[in-house]
């Protein structure tokens, strides 16, 4: 069932194809405009097919592609031909921003034609670049955080927009002894909401399953140089931080500098050394109540640990994590310095590699420690893998003073997979199981299933139905040290259905999704500790863009011990057992338009009491590059005969001047921590690869019984150089 061949690309199962075109000494002109008559002598690739509204449909506007190459750069030129201009929408220029408001123009290279990885890219008629790195498996596996150096430049006429594409070889792994590639187009119109695929256009394929690409055929001899990368940086910066005892800021001025040396091994494996590495561009996590029982997930920001990170995926949708890379240089969200690292990861034929060491330094109360991930992954059938992690942690210091030892995890996951299933169905089987020693000499946890985790999943990702059902085990004493993991002691049953028809003849209705979802959640005892029951009313997708969507649960929650909701002892659930129902509605505007937002309220039971829940979002966006952004959350709470409420706040402010000028303010405030905080980022992208980071973060805090107080500010200037040879 496994083993079928997977490679169709459209509804006629025809593999289409593309030449690239040597320039043989030709000069372009890279400023947008595809009317350099190279360009023009060249035949144009189109065929596009809509994948929505009408699933293969003729598209309204018609899309050409032609692609060049040198020794060092291949080349695009893309013609979106739009028989009404003004009804273009283009409000992004920022490096990376989402491109949910704007037409967008988006491509992947599959560089080693292996239908497993790959390049994903995109731009707007704005000259704007995101990028990422792809994966195939369950579910949309990109990493958007990557940054490959590349330029974009753009044009928008009487006859709709164009881009000129130049992306150095340099910035990819690939074979330079092969001619082909795996290359597919996706072209959104955004003011119809119309999606259109060069191919792979059906709903379960589409641009971000390699498995549905086309081919790009006639490169000869790219160059990637000697494969050698320097990444110097410099920075200096000013902090004062509030002394808990004196309440008096104490100021502190420094220098640093640090560097990152890539070297690629063989095409498609790279060895990493960084030094002294710091993350003070990095942007600040987004502010989260937790009423939960269970510790909150923050993604990970850091370039450094971004890269490669799809390697290091384990049985992908089954929420089990022993790896977790903000383990290493945070804790609690407070960065620790990273003294050195080195790291080798790539491919090698059909292996995925993936070796990390870090050494982190002395900050406070924590102590030195060195950090190990390894990670192996063999491909087989044709999408098929089986892989094996493994993670270490090393804490100096005496082992019996500190009562920790150093601590090993060991995962093995399975996954298998098929596009053929009853002809082009796709169907899904993932298995794994992690465990660790005993991450203390007086550990209680005397057994190795005790400490392990272990879990299947089988998935049916198709268009308009789809489902899942999934089983989960994790031991009472399972906490891997360089993982995450919100619950322990438990064995969870978890199916679910949906069933989401497009609507073709609808002028009105693009599409409503129907879906149930249960799950069964007892203690290893078999003793019931949560069951939840979910409908999907009904999510409405809407030709306008609009969206509505209607959810009803219930919940039956057995508490083992005290739970302080607030973490402040005010308000106190005891231990029983509570069932509550709840339920769910959204209506969001379309992103497109210049004001947009969304509104969102949940209501009903919540432990002894009920809750009512409001979200708030509006974006202005008055002119392109400026994105003026708020969101209020409100909760209102009654529990154990106690009323109470929470607030948060948060703005964002960005100001694009240019795709490589930007300055972005963020504003955050909760009522729960009390803190005030905010962060300012400017970046000037001097040329693809030399940046200029100018931030600034200052946050206050009212602990009820003083005013508003500075608890930290602090300015940081940094430039990072790339040069490659």
């Amino acid at each position: 069932m496994f083993a079928g061949d997977g490679f169709g690309q459209n509804a006629d199962n025809v593999l289409k194809e593309i030449t690239a075109y040597p320039l043989n000494g030709v000069q372009l002109d890279m400023d947008g405009k595809v009317d350099e008559e190279f360009w023009l002598s060249l035949p144009g690739s189109g065929g596009f097919r809509m994948q929505e509204p009408i699933e293969g449909g003729q598209p309204t506007q018609k899309t050409e592609i032609r692609i060049a190459f040198d020794k060092e750069n291949l080349y695009i030129a893309a013609i979106m031909y739009d028989s009404n201009p003004s009804g273009i929408k283009a409000f992004q220029k920022k490096r990376d921003a989402p491109l949910r408001t704007d037409d967008r123009f988006m491509w992947i290279f599959d560089t080693f034609n292996d239908k497993r990885r790959g390049y994903f890219f995109e731009t707007n008629p704005r000259g704007l670049r995101g990028d990422g790195l792809m994966t195939s498996g369950q579910g949309r596996n990109i990493n958007k955080d990557w940054d490959g150096i590349w330029k974009a430049w753009t044009h928008i006429g009487d006859f709709g927009w164009s881009a000129e594409i130049k992306i150095p070889f340099r910035s990819m792994n690939f074979d330079p002894k092969s001619d082909s590639w795996g290359i597919n187009f996706q072209r959104t119109i955004r003011r119809n909401n119309e999606e259109l695929l060069w191919t792979g256009y059906r709903r379960n394929q589409g641009l971000f399953r390699p498995q549905n690409a086309g081919v790009m055929k006639g490169l000869k001899d790219p160059s990637q140089g000697i494969g050698l990368e320097v990444i110097p940086y410099g920075l200096v910066q000013t902090n004062s931080v509030r002394d808990e005892e004196t309440d008096v800021l104490e100021n502190t001025n420094s220098g640093d500098f640090g560097f990152d040396i890539n070297y690629n091994i063989t095409p498609g494996l790279r060895t990493s050394i960084t030094y002294n590495t710091d993350f003070a561009q990095t942007e600040v996590d987004d502010r989260q109540i937790n009423l939960t029982r269970f510790p909150l997930r923050f993604p990970e920001k850091r370039d450094f640990f971004l890269e490669g990170s799809s390697i290091l995926q384990f049985a992908t949708r089954s929420r089990v994590e022993p790896y977790f890379s903000r383990r290493i240089g945070l804790s609690g969200g407070v960065p620790i310095p990273i003294q050195f690292g080195g790291r080798i990861l790539g491919n090698i034929g059909s292996n995925s590699i993936y070796l990390l060491q870090v050494r982190t330094g002395e900050q406070n109360e924590q102590k030195p420690e060195d950090f190990t991930v390894g990670r192996y992954r063999r491909d087989f059938w044709k999408e098929s893998s089986i892989g094996v992690i493994y993670t270490r942690r090393a804490t100096d210091g005496d082992d019996m003073e500190d009562s920790l030892q150093t601590r090993h995890t060991v995962g093995v996951d399975l996954n298998l997979a098929t596009s053929e299933f009853l002809g082009d169905n796709v169907l899904q089987f993932t298995a794994f199981v992690a465990g660790h020693n005993q991450a203390s000499p007086f550990d209680d946890s005397t057994s190795v299933w005790d400490r392990s985790s272990r879990g299947i999943r089988l998935n049916f990702p198709n268009q308009p139905w789809s489902g899942w059902v999934s089983y989960r085990e994790f031991g009472d004493f399972y906490d891997p040290a360089v993982g995450f993991n919100r619950r322990n002691g438990f064995r969870r049953f978890q199916p679910g259905i949906r069933f989401t028809p497009l609507f073709e003849e609808s002028k009105i209705i693009r599409s409503i999704q129907w879906g149930i979802f249960y799950e069964y959640l007892t203690s290893l005892d078999n003793k019931l500790l949560t069951e939840n029951l979910r409908f999907t009313l009904g999510e409405i997708r809407f030709e306008s863009g609009e969206r509505i969507e209607l959810e009803v649960s219930g919940n039956f929650e057995f508490l083992d011990e005290n739970f302080d909701i607030l973490r402040d002892s005010s308000v106190i659930v005891r231990p029983g057992e509570y069932v509550n129902w709840q339920y769910e509605v959204s209506l969001s505007t379309a992103s497109f338009r210049k004001i947009s937002g969304s509104v969102g309220y949940e209501g009903g039971g919540f432990w002894t009491g009920k809750i009512s829940s409001y979200d708030f979002r509006i974006t202005f966006r008055p002119v392109p590059g400026i994105n003026l952004g708020a969101e209020y959350s409100y909760t209102k709470m009654t529990a154990e005969g106690k009323g109470f409420d929470t607030n948060l706040f948060r703005v964002d402010l960005g100001f694009d001047f240019t795709p490589d000028l930007s300055l972005s303010t963020n504003v955050q405030f909760d009522d729960v921590s009390n803190l005030l905080g905010t962060n300012t980022r400017f970046r000037w992208i001097i040329t693809p690869g030399t940046d200029v980071f100018l931030v600034y973060n200052h946050n206050w805090i009212n602990d009820r019984l003083n005013p508003v107080f500075t608890l930290q500010k602090g300015l940081a200037l940094k430039a990072v150089y790339t040069h490659r040879f």
